[in-house]
């Protein structure tokens, strides 16, 4: 008996039925065949060697796709746990997933506990195992039998319980390693040719500080050694530019053990952090928006009204005010509900647009807690948006080329992530199809690409996020534009139309920097701590040549710069100039101006940039228009 296979470009061939995608890709190509690793069957990602039953459009993937990689990626991470097993016979895994940065697995090695060193002992027995180029197979498992194959392992046997009777379970066996698993996987471990272990951490069983803490081993692994090579020259770059070893070196912030979690701005860091928060004060004035302040505490029913203190509150930091309850905002909207109802509406005061730096506190895990990106109070650059439904779709898109100019000026690019519809959801289906379709147009509209993210989206509606990449290629999650069906209802939401009726308002949320220390964290990475001249603390060194003959002059140059707003710093250190220039340099200062005898005769300054061994002679009146303009355009 044959069947229909339909490919991506819409032709249709006829195979026998039972079928695999490896037997279709040999049949095209040796090549093709040589670089598949697993493809898509009516849209469901399967293995190779999965037989087809019936008639079916299919997608093989490459190893030049993404989705091999993750493939690879979670066949590596049975690979580790295969390994462990061999060294470890008493060790349970809980799971090992594919994350952005690899892979992980969970383990519990009962009494025994691994280091770092003990992971180039694991990478051998890895080694041994590819070599021996064991098949990966799929096997399928009623839930009686996968309960007698994985009994006496209390992670396995959890995982199996919260499957429903007749339902069958799939485990990979490779050899006399078994676990259980989605898939797909690679088709034998001799495929597996790159991969590091990176690291060992502590992880508690899913996730709950009540459990058991096992060990969690991270790893990557590539099709091809050069990119794993170039993967871990990227992660030893990283390690270098590590926000929380320049921000102590450059005197940016700090954390004290009597408060962990909760970030000390030091000078320097105060000055770069104001710099941030005036720009996006200035912009967002030249956009139209008002900016408010809400209260840090309040009173316990306005969290309930918002939801938060049914379905958040277990983050939520609270106190007793004259004996009632009340709760520190994790987050900022429930008060601009408030400075909402403050006032009566029109729609002719639509578009409306509030703006808020507000500082919240949530409670994170201490083990969770990194520097300036995980911590337990920070201000996130909010903004909550009114609006009419004819108007979503050009404040959306006046929203996006907002989000675009302050990307540019970091030097980061970004790409769009719309998320829908998720299983729990509020509203009607036709309400979120509006919704997400505005969305979507308002990208169109401005020429930007997205990716669909399905099933994502928060429970009051979808959004778009906005994924930035770094100097390093890393990619980190800031922007956000969220439409909220949600709050709106729950604080009563009204204004008056046209018509002279109530009616409630469209409500978008929406944030640039995300939250401004994480953003802090990531600018020092992407600039490995030497930021453009507008945003460094100090943005001048002033050495003279000879301290004796050279200060009046120097004092005055600093005098100048001092009053046209550049910082500026005069070091009268007895100390030689090659010195001097050289720790300015270790400083990250963008710019050291040297001066002698000729520069104070004819008013000069001698520059030379951070990073570049060239000097140069300007009058003093250039170098400060110089530095002014580069200042404004913010380098660009």
């Amino acid at each position: 008996m044959s069947i229909k296979i339909t490919f991506p470009d819409g032709s249709v061939k006829e195979y026998p039925q039972g079928t695999t995608l490896a037997s279709i890709a040999s049949a095209i190509s040796p090549s093709l065949r040589k670089k598949s690793v697993a493809g898509y069957v009516n849209d469901v990602l399967v293995d190779l060697n999965r037989p087809i039953e019936s008639n079916a459009s299919i997608r093989l993937i490459t190893t030049d796709d993404k989705e091999a990689w993750e493939v690879l990626n979670h066949s590596s991470a049975h690979l580790l746990a295969h390994a462990v097993k061999r060294l470890y016979p008493q060790a349970l895994f809980w799971v090992g997933p594919v994350v952005e940065e690899g892979f992980y697995y969970d383990i519990d090695l009962g009494d025994a506990s691994l280091s770092e060193d003990d992971l180039e002992e694991i990478e051998k027995m890895m080694n041994q195992i590819v070599k021996e180029n064991i098949p990966i197979e799929r096997v399928e498992l009623t839930k009686a039998e996968a309960i007698e194959m994985f009994k006496g392992d209390p992670y396995k046997i959890d995982l199996i319980e919260n499957f429903e009777e007749g339902t069958l379970i799939s485990a990979y066996r490779q050899g006399d390693f078994i676990d259980l698993c989605r898939g797909p996987h690679l088709e034998s471990t001799g495929q597996i040719k790159a991969f590091k272990l990176l690291k060992v951490a502590g992880a508690y069983f899913k996730g709950d500080a009540n459990n058991k803490m096992l060990q969690r081993v991270y790893g990557i692994s590539f099709f091809k050694k050069e990119d794993l090579d170039k993967h871990l020259q990227m992660l030893e770059e990283a390690k270098k530019r590590d926000h929380r070893k320049l921000g102590k070196e450059l005197g940016l912030f700090m954390i004290s053990e009597y408060g962990p979690g909760f970030p000390f701005w030091l000078p320097n860091g105060m000055i770069l952090r104001r710099e941030l928060e005036q720009f996006w004060y200035d912009k967002h004035m030249q956009e139209g928006y008002q900016l408010i302040q809400t209260p840090i505490m309040l009173n316990r029913q306005l969290w309930e009204v918002s939801g938060h203190w049914e379905n958040y509150r277990e983050n939520m930091y609270t106190s007793e005010i004259d004996e009632m309850e009340f709760a520190i905002k994790p987050m900022n909207c429930p008060g601009g509900m408030l400075v909402y109802k403050h006032s009566l509406h029109s729609y002719k005061d639509f578009p409306l647009r509030i703006g808020e730096l507000g500082l919240v506190h949530r409670h994170e895990a201490s083990g969770a807690l990194t520097g300036l990106f995980r911590v337990r109070n920070f201000t996130q650059d909010d903004a909550h948006i009114f609006c009419r439904e004819d108007q979503v779709i050009d404040e959306v898109t006046n929203l996006i080329r907002l989000f675009d100019y302050f990307y540019s000026v970091f030097g980061l690019s970004y790409h769009i992530e719309l998320s829908t519809r998720p299983e729990k959801y509020i509203g009607t289906i036709e309400v979120w199809d509006k919704a997400e379709n505005a969305l979507a147009e308002a990208c169109r509209r401005v020429g930007k690409e997205f990716k669909i993210n399905e099933g994502d989206g928060a429970f009051y509606g979808p959004k778009l996020d906005f994924k930035l990449r770094d100097s390093l290629g890393r990619i980190w999650q800031c922007g956000t534009i969220q439409l909220d069906m949600n709050l709106p209802e729950r604080f009563d939401l009204t204004y008056v139309d046209a018509d002279g009726e109530r009616k409630r308002p469209v409500m978008l949320h929406r944030a640039i920097y995300g939250s401004i220390e994480r953003f802090i964290g990531i600018l020092i990475e992407h600039y490995a701590g030497a930021f453009p001249l507008w945003l460094a603390p100090r943005q001048v060194d002033v050495i003279p040549v000879n301290p004796e003959l050279h200060t009046e002059y120097a004092l005055k140059v600093n005098e100048v710069l001092m009053k046209n707003k550049i910082r500026s710093h005069v070091d009268l250190r007895d100390e030689k100039v090659s010195y001097k220039i050289r720790e300015s340099q270790v400083k990250k200062v963008p710019y050291s101006i040297v001066l002698g005898d000729k520069e104070q005769e004819q008013n000069l300054v001698t520059f030379r940039r951070y990073g570049d061994t060239k000097q140069v002679t300007v009058t003093l009146d250039e170098y400060v228009e110089m530095l002014k303009m580069e200042i404004q355009n913010k380098g660009k």
